[in-house]
């Protein structure tokens, strides 16, 4: 038997695919998208839920607890020093989740609007 010579290195993109490879690849490439989004959306509506259930808390402290504006000032501080690469924690954000709460007052209501997504199965 005749050693077999090795082949010539071919790129990648040049080589023939077998039958049925092209949709095969066209369908993991949605498979692929689909779950990008799903997880993207999944970290935005736990994100909604996390900022509603920090106004809730800065709400609750303030009336209940008589605590002033300047804590909310402190805390954005405290924590955009606990979690230096994440973003929303200015006083300004504070503010907003606050406001968000005023007007969502419900946790079940902004769950269900958060849960909603076309992707969704």
């Amino acid at each position: 038997m005749k050693p077999q010579q090795p082949k010539p290195d071919i790129p990648a993109a040049l080589m023939e695919t077998p039958g049925g490879y092209a949709d095969w690849l066209a369908d993991l490439k949605t498979r692929i998208h689909t779950a990008q989004q799903r997880a993207t959306l999944a970290v935005n509506r736990e994100l909604v839920l996390l900022y509603w259930q920090i106004g809730r808390d800065i709400l609750e402290r303030q009336t209940r607890q008589g605590w002033g504006a300047k804590v909310i000032e402190r805390l954005g501080h405290d924590l955009r020093t606990a979690f230096p690469d994440m973003k929303g924690f200015s006083r300004a954000n504070l503010m907003y989740m606050r406001a968000f709460v005023d007007a969502w007052p419900d946790a079940e209501i902004v769950q269900q609007a958060v849960g909603r997504s076309r992707y969704a199965e």
